[in-house]
C-alpha cells in the first residue's frame, strides 16, 4: 500500500512504516528513544512492534494508564517528570504507540518538553489510524471538557499497521468506523456508499487508506483549522458536549468516542436538513445506517439541558458564537453555520423518533 505524503511528513504501511522507521532511526542518532505506551498496547503491541525494529538501541519504555479520564495535564506532568529523569534532551523522540488517546496526549508531551522534541505517532486503533494521529493536533482536556489545551505539530511520520487492530474487542473498531462514515459524509458519496456495505471489519486495509487520504487532503490545504478543516469536526459539536456529559457523570457509562459522534451526525444531519439543504431522503439515510449500528441511548430532558450547556465550550467558537458543520448534502459540508436554540430540542426529538 503506497504512503500517503503530506506538506510536513509521510504516513507509511504495514512492512513499508516499519522500513521507514529503522532508515528514520539510523539516520537520526537520536540521544534517547522514549516509547510511549498504555498497559493494553505494552502488553499487546509493543513485542511486535520491538520485533521489527533492527538496529541495536536502548529504549526507554514509558507506560501511562489508558482511558479518555487520563486523557489530562496530571499524566503530561507525570510523563514530563519521567523524561526529565531518564535524562531525556532536546535530540531525544518520543514514539507514541497506542490510541488516540494516547497519540494526543504523546504528541502534546513531545511539543512542549525541552520546547519541543521530535516524535512519531504509531496508532494501534482505527479510530487512531484514520484520525487522531494525522494531521497534527495534539492535546488534552481539560476537565470533562474535551482537547481544550493542546497545540498544532508535525510528527516525524505516522506509522499504520492494520495487524495492531487484532488486538481490539470489536466495539474499539465500530467507533473508529463512525469517523470514517464521517470522511464520506463531508467529502465523498460514494465512499459513504461503500461503507455501509460493510458487514465485516476484517478487510479494513484499502478503507483506511482512503480515509487517511481524505484527512489528509483536507488539512493540507488548511493546517491550522481557519476555514475548510472545519468540516472534519461534523458531528463533533454535538458529539463533544455529549461524550463529556457522559465523561463527568458518575451514574451514566462511558461513551467511546465514535459512539457519541454517531449520535452527534444524526443531530447535526437533522440541524443540516433544517438549515442548509439536506434531502429529507439523505437525512433517514445517515439516521438509519447509524442506528443500525450504533446503540440509541436514552437522553433525559436533563440531559439534554446539560448537554446544550457544554456547546459553549465547543473549539469552533468565537465571539460568543456557537459554530456548526452542516451538510448541504451527502458528500457536501458547509462550516461557520449558526443554530437557533429552539432547533435544538427539536433534533433531539427527531434522534429519539
Amino acid at each position: 500500500m503506497n504512503s500517503i505524503t503530506t506538506t510536513a511528513y509521510s504516513i507509511h504501511f504495514n512492512t513499508d512504516a516499519f522500513n521507514a522507521l529503522n532508515t528514520h532511526l539510523e539516520e537520526k542518532t537520536y540521544s534517547t528513544i522514549f516509547i510511549m505506551v498504555d498497559e493494553n498496547t505494552h502488553e499487546h503491541c509493543l513485542p511486535a512492534f520491538m520485533s521489527q525494529i533492527t538496529g541495536d538501541y536502548a529504549f526507554e519504555i514509558i507506560e501511562i494508564e489508558s482511558g479518555e479520564e487520563n486523557k489530562n495535564i496530571e499524566t503530561c506532568t507525570g510523563v514530563w517528570s519521567v523524561l526529565s529523569e531518564l535524562g531525556g534532551d532536546r535530540k531525544s523522540i518520543l514514539l507514541n504507540l497506542g490510541g488516540g488517546v494516547l497519540t494526543d496526549l504523546g504528541g502534546f508531551v513531545a511539543s512542549t518538553f525541552k520546547r519541543g522534541i521530535n516524535f512519531i505517532n504509531i496508532p494501534t486503533t482505527l479510530l487512531s489510524m484514520v484520525d487522531a494521529s494525522v494531521g497534527g493536533k495534539t492535546g488534552v482536556d481539560l476537565g470533562p471538557l474535551k482537547n481544550q489545551i493542546g497545540v498544532i505539530n508535525q510528527p516525524q511520520m505516522v506509522l499504520i499497521v492494520p495487524e495492531f487492530l487484532q488486538t481490539l474487542e470489536a466495539r474499539q473498531i465500530e467507533s473508529g468506523f463512525a469517523e470514517m462514515l464521517k470522511h464520506g459524509l463531508i467529502k465523498d458519496k460514494n465512499y459513504w456508499e461503500e461503507l455501509k456495505k460493510i458487514t465485516s471489519y476484517k478487510e479494513m486495509e484499502a478503507y483506511i487508506h482512503d480515509s487517511v487520504i481524505i484527512k489528509n487532503d483536507v488539512v493540507t490545504i488548511d493546517p491550522t483549522e481557519q476555514n475548510l478543516r472545519k468540516i472534519l469536526n461534523f458531528g463533533h459539536t454535538l458529539g463533544h458536549a455529549i461524550e463529556s456529559h457522559y465523561l463527568e457523570s458518575k451514574e451514566l457509562p462511558t461513551l467511546l468516542h465514535g459512539e457519541a459522534i454517531a449520535i452527534g451526525m444524526i443531530l447535526e444531519g437533522y440541524l443540516s436538513y433544517k438549515l442548509t439543504g439536506l434531502p429529507k431522503s439523505e437525512l433517514e439515510d445517515i439516521k438509519k445506517t447509524f442506528l443500525s449500528r450504533y446503540k440509541k441511548i436514552e437522553f433525559t430532558e436533563e440531559g439534554i439541558k446539560s448537554i446544550l450547556k457544554l456547546l459553549i465550550f465547543d473549539k469552533k467558537n468565537s465571539h460568543g458564537n456557537i459554530n456548526f458543520v452542516l451538510l448541504k448534502s451527502i458528500g457536501e459540508a458547509v462550516y461557520d453555520i449558526k443554530i437557533k436554540d429552539e432547533l435544538f430540542s427539536e433534533a433531539f426529538s427527531y434522534y429519539k423518533e
